[in-house]
């Protein structure tokens, strides 16, 4: 990306960022955005078509940044990479939660559509680098995996007196390697999920 459209942009995130400690998402104009970075109107235009769009990358880079941290790597079968992916789910989904307790609700539809969608493009991105033949297409799989992840850390955030994101990590892995499974060839699947899981009290 040219280095002038990543400074604007840059702006447009941290004016939003800002924004949103001070006021809802649904009070924040454009003229709000525009002032805060220093910019005027045609130029918000030209980068994005509304504020909806513009959360929508803030949230995504956001998540993106979980990942990096995480140094995840996923190639479709390292099961390391697969919990890793979890764990930053978890943390991502932890911060929200407690940067935007008062008005979580207004912000879950676009949390939700973001980090499912960029669940389902790195697990897609894993299974490009680790091909095999199935039945069913990739696309079908990490569309389903990453709907059952977010939906099970979703259920882990609002759990009262929930476990540690470590031990929790194994009942997802549990719950959707069958589904990362799902299509591949018979002897494959059973050698991809003859080993069983284990949380962390059942290792010696």
């Amino acid at each position: 990306m040219d280095p002038r459209v990543r400074r604007t942009r840059q702006l447009l995130h941290d004016a939003l960022r800002k924004l949103l400690e001070q006021k809802r998402f649904d009070d924040i104009t454009i003229q709000d955005i525009t002032e805060t970075a220093t910019l005027n109107r045609a130029t918000f235009y030209a980068h994005y078509p509304d504020k909806f769009a513009l959360l929508g990358e803030l949230i995504r880079l956001t998540f993106l940044q979980r990942l990096e941290q995480r140094n995840i790597i996923f190639d479709g079968t390292c099961s390391s990479a697969f919990q890793a992916i979890i764990l930053a789910v978890c943390d991502y989904l932890l911060e929200v939660q407690k940067s935007q307790s008062s008005d979580r609700l207004q912000f879950e539809p676009f949390v939700e559509a973001t980090v499912i969608d960029q669940i389902r493009l790195t697990l897609l991105e894993g299974f490009r680098r680790h091909p095999q033949e199935r039945r069913i297409s990739q696309e079908i799989i990490a569309a389903t995996a990453s709907w059952a992840i977010y939906g099970a850390v979703k259920q882990w955030i609002d759990t009262r007196d929930r476990v540690p994101a470590e031990e929790f990590v194994f009942v997802v892995v549990e719950l959707v390697q069958p589904i990362l499974n799902a299509g591949a060839e018979l002897d494959r699947a059973h050698s991809a999920s003859s080993e069983p899981v284990r949380a962390p009290s059942d290792v010696i």
